[in-house]
């Protein structure tokens, strides 16, 4: 029942339930799995804890027999097992939990790696690798201290005092009273202190935000601000910005400081210890209770206010991992690319867009209608002003993303039909960003086929004109993070798409990144990319496409012109403007 409930407050739109209501199902849902464990791990820790007070009522029981030359041997064996068994019970509780965490840790790397193996290739060009990172290697981390220290130490936290003041109830209800006086103070300053915090955290963070926005505004244009001399006012945002954040700081610490001194010396040990000698000096002096007992008294409250700060400081602990675990379930959710029950095989090459439209919020179209189709072994290529829409249709062709209408077909058969694994070894792509993953040359080139022997590497390498770069680097082919050009890098993709032999390809921008003693070598490597395959080619360089079989000129999600390099100039059109243009910026 509980784990529905958590569900159901993760599922709910964010601003019809708190942070903190997701963050507690979010952390209850990723430790459902060692959370049997952990209850044990919980039960150890208190009976932990109850061994604990055992050397407190030991001494005070010390006390009552070494007046009276009695034989204290027996309540010292008491006291040393007492100390015994809180160690071995605490240590085997906080072993019990470090295994759940590392188990813990090993099946959420595991599910990401699933998920992101299932997730729409868009879903990664929506964000960075850096807030993928975070999650599987940073969020995972400060679950640590949640799953493998929190529950035991928690459960100790409570139990000591509660058992310390039982114990005391038993002796005499004053006692119990007298061991709790200072609670008072400590637990109404802090929360004076705690009012209004998660709108003064809000505060914070928009005051960090303003801060930042104007560190990166700075840095970004700090060549175009020291060209003209305006340094001075180029300051001006982020002192401004850090005053702002500097005086809504000071105000909300400075209060908060006197009372923080004020509750952390209510339960502070000399005025507990003060507290407790006066209250039992009376309660002795009026018969009450003997020395005994008031020892017993003062030892165990010089305990329970160390433990009541143990979880006051446990408090930010909890609200970093949740916040954490709210990250990790969303990633662990992300939507998954919808597989086929029975998938199809494309038939030959060939490339139809038909009536598709897009739109990557669900209410603006950014492909409106695009209808076109590419014949097996042609080169088409997609022109158009920034923002037509040239990426979008390009990528939807390896299903970055699904389309919103109408459907992409390739040998007949809608991509959507099509086995991702299918899909991906019929559809190669090139894109504008290039991305060598850790690794070497070698290893970069295979992932394109990974059964792939050396020779069909460099075959590889040697078509893509990156063979003679490779040799000159320090291990060849197997250096490791070799630092390459954008045009190099360009070109080692090219070689990872030729050694894949994918049918149909598309290039993205293909000399974005190429400098100029690259860009022929980039051209060449990519007229052997060519060669028998189906080509969807995106240039903004149109001296490059002149030779294609067809050109599609799209203009705001629409396709508004469309025929070889000579028709469209012919038709004086469009495309015709967009090459007088170009020819004059060659000029």
């Amino acid at each position: 029942m509980t784990a529905t409930l958590d569900r159901e407050v993760l599922v709910e739109a964010p601003e019809e339930v708190s942070e903190g209501k997701r963050a507690a199902a979010a952390t209850a849902e990723l430790r459902a799995p060692v959370m049997a464990r952990t209850r044990v791990a919980m039960v150890l820790a208190g009976l932990s804890a109850l061994a604990g007070l055992v050397p407190f009522i030991g001494l005070g029981a010390l006390a009552d027999v070494l007046p009276r030359h009695g034989d204290a041997t027996t309540v010292a064996w008491v006291i040393a097992a007492g100390l015994g068994a809180r160690g071995v019970l605490m240590g085997l509780a906080l072993a019990i939990t470090h295994f759940a965490d590392v188990d813990l840790q090993a099946d959420l790397r595991r599910r990401i790696v699933r998920r992101l193996g299932r997730v729409p290739l868009g879903w990664f060009s929506e964000r960075s690798s850096g807030a993928v990172r975070k999650a599987a290697q940073d969020d995972i981390a400060t679950l640590h201290h949640l799953v493998a220290h929190h529950s035991p130490e928690l459960t100790a936290a409570v139990v000591l005092p509660l058992g310390g003041i039982g114990y005391l109830l038993l002796l005499d209800w004053r006692l119990a009273l007298l061991s709790v006086a200072t609670l008072p103070a400590y637990a109404a300053a802090y929360a004076w202190m705690m009012r209004g915090y998660q709108e003064k955290m809000e505060g914070m963070n928009t005051a960090f935000a303003r801060i930042s926005a104007a560190v990166v505004e700075f840095v970004t244009g700090i060549g175009v601000v020291k060209a003209f001399g305006r340094e001075r006012r180029a300051h001006e945002s982020y002192h401004r910005a850090a005053g702002e954040f500097g005086r809504f700081y000071a105000e909300w610490v400075r209060p908060m400081l006197r009372l923080e001194a004020v509750s952390g010396l209510a339960l502070s040990a000399p005025v507990v210890g003060l507290a407790s000698l006066a209250g039992v000096w009376w309660f002795v002096s009026e018969g009450w209770v003997t020395p005994a007992e008031a020892l017993t008294e003062v030892l165990l409250a010089m305990v329970i206010p160390t433990t009541v700060m143990a979880i006051s400081f446990g408090a930010h602990d909890r609200r970093l991992a949740g916040a954490a675990a709210v990250r990790l379930h969303d990633l662990l959710t992300a939507p998954e690319l919808p597989v086929a029950a029975e998938p199809l095989v494309p038939r030959d090459n060939g490339v139809e867009f038909d009536d598709v439209r897009f739109s990557y919020d669900g209410t603006t179209d950014v492909l409106r209608g695009v209808s076109a189709v590419l014949a097996p072994g042609t080169v088409t290529a997609l022109v158009g002003p920034s923002g037509s829409g040239k990426s979008t249709l390009a990528t939807l062709l390896p299903r970055f993303h699904d389309v919103t209408g109408g459907a992409v077909r390739v040998g007949g058969v809608d991509v959507r039909d099509i086995a991702p694994e299918q899909l991906y070894r019929w559809i190669g792509f090139v894109l504008q960003d290039v991305a060598l993953v850790h690794g070497t040359i070698a290893d970069n080139i295979r992932l394109g086929r990974p059964e792939a022997t050396d020779a069909e590497v460099r075959a590889a390498a040697e078509a893509a004109r990156i063979h003679e770069r490779v040799l000159e680097l320090p291990d060849g082919y197997d250096t490791v993070d070799a630092r390459l050009s954008g045009g190099e890098a360009q070109r080692v993709a090219i070689a990872r798409a030729l050694l894949a032999d994918c049918p149909v390809l598309v290039l993205d921008e293909a000399t974005a990144f190429a400098d100029p003693e690259s860009e022929a070598a980039v051209q060449d490597a990519l007229s052997e990319l060519t060669k028998g395959r189906t080509l969807l080619v995106i240039a903004h360089r149109l001296a490059t496409i002149t030779g294609v079989d067809r050109i599609l000129v799209l203009d705001d999600g629409e396709v508004v012109e469309q025929g070889t390099h000579d028709e469209l100039l012919h038709r004086a059109g469009r495309y015709a403007r967009m090459w007088a243009a170009h020819q004059g910026d060659e000029r």
